[in-house]
């Protein structure tokens, strides 16, 4: 039997990991909780490009409803035009479509809006995954 095959079925070897020093265990943690951190500031870049992503998508919509409610504007200010220059029902027709104009943009500027808010900003998969970090760091210390 060789040296090499020898060390194996030694019954005084030890695991490694329970000889090492404090010094050496305190060393992989730092190294382990570099690594953690770094992979939690990956995901948390992850789930931000994204929810910039949507915050664009609130952005169209702000926009969208903007130029909808500009447009709604004009078709108001055509039917003042057609309301002053004759008294009759055409100006009416222009004022009342003026108005459905106007109405739709707000809704859309309302709907980009709500897309905008904190809360739908907010990275929750990478806060979970912190608190989860979190507990898990306490209940190793509680040990």
């Amino acid at each position: 039997m060789s040296a090499a095959e020898n060390r194996y079925d030694d019954p005084r070897r030890h695991d490694s990991r329970q000889d090492r020093p404090l010094a050496g265990l305190f060393a992989d943690l730092a190294r382990e909780t570099t690594n953690l951190a770094r992979s939690e500031i990956a995901l948390a870049k992850a789930e931000l490009s994204d929810k910039a992503a949507e915050a664009a998508g609130g952005v169209a919509y702000i926009a969208a409803g903007g130029l909808v409610a500009f447009a709604g504007v004009l078709v108001l200010l055509a039917a003042a035009v057609l309301g002053l220059s004759t008294v009759l029902a055409p100006w009416l027709a222009a004022l009342i479509v003026g108005v459905v104009v106007a109405a739709v943009g707000g809704i859309l500027a309302y709907v980009g809006k709500n897309r905008l808010k904190p809360e739908n900003l907010r990275p929750r998969r990478t806060i979970g995954t912190l608190n989860d970090d979190k507990r898990w760091a306490e209940s190793q210390l509680a040990r």
